[in-house]
């Protein structure tokens, strides 16, 4: 990629590293989760929101703020804005059982700064779908 800076030009090479460097953290995520590092997965979900917002371009001051309130409550492990951005959704990684709290602080933090109301869906992981 470095090597096609120049042809790229600035806009172009942004968006391209930012497409390598995520697809390095996927699999980085992966053996983060499987060695059950909760602190590399944080780390991760952080950089790939920088990049999505630096690089890419796609995340607005709503996506931003509710990042940046998710990483200010203890429950967090990580955070970061997920869809095509401009005004979408945020995904939080919280620790068990504190979901509904994180959601309601997150919430009322979120319109005492941008007087909107956030929604949020708590959710549990669960096993992907597959073929056998």
């Amino acid at each position: 990629l470095e090597a096609a800076r120049a042809d790229l030009g600035d806009v172009l090479f942004r968006r391209a590293r930012h497409v390598v460097t995520e697809n390095s953290r996927v699999l980085e995520l992966v053996e983060a989760l499987r060695s059950e590092d909760l602190s590399r997965v944080g780390e991760l979900f952080s950089a790939s929101h920088a990049s999505l917002r630096a690089d890419y371009e796609v995340s607005c001051t709503e996506l931003d703020v509710l990042v940046d309130l998710a990483r200010r409550h203890s429950a967090l492990v990580g955070a970061r804005m997920t869809g095509g951005g401009f005004g979408g959704c945020t995904v939080n990684l919280v620790s068990a059982g504190h979901g509904k709290s994180f959601a309601q602080a997150i919430a009322a933090d979120y319109q005492r700064e941008i007087g909107k109301v956030a929604q949020a869906w708590v959710t549990r992981p669960a096993s992907g779908s597959r073929v056998d």
